[in-house]
């Protein structure tokens, strides 16, 4: 980086540094040329368990479709939905 970064301002809630960093480019606070690469080995991803109620009939053919894919039908699942929701297109 050829230029010093601007100073990143201080924030006084957590909603205004999200709608800070949602309008400015994190390039003009911060050299990314000396950032580090970091392991976050004991990082979860948050998640929130669901209850879905599907037709038997139906479930049974996504656990087929998963023990076909060698994966649990709960991560079949997940998958779809994340496709379907990622599809171009796709109504959201």
């Amino acid at each position: 980086m050829s230029k010093t970064p601007k100073p990143t301002p201080d924030f006084q809630t957590e909603a205004h540094e999200r709608a800070f960093w949602e309008a400015h480019d994190s390039a003009d606070h911060v050299d990314w040329s000396k950032a580090q690469k970091v392991r976050l080995p004991n990082l979860k991803p948050s998640s929130t368990s669901i209850s879905l109620r599907l037709p038997n009939a139906l479930l049974e053919r996504i656990k087929i479709a998963a023990g076909k894919r060698d994966v649990p039908y709960q991560s079949l699942i997940k998958i779809w939905l994340a496709e379907k929701i990622d599809t171009p297109g796709a109504k959201h």
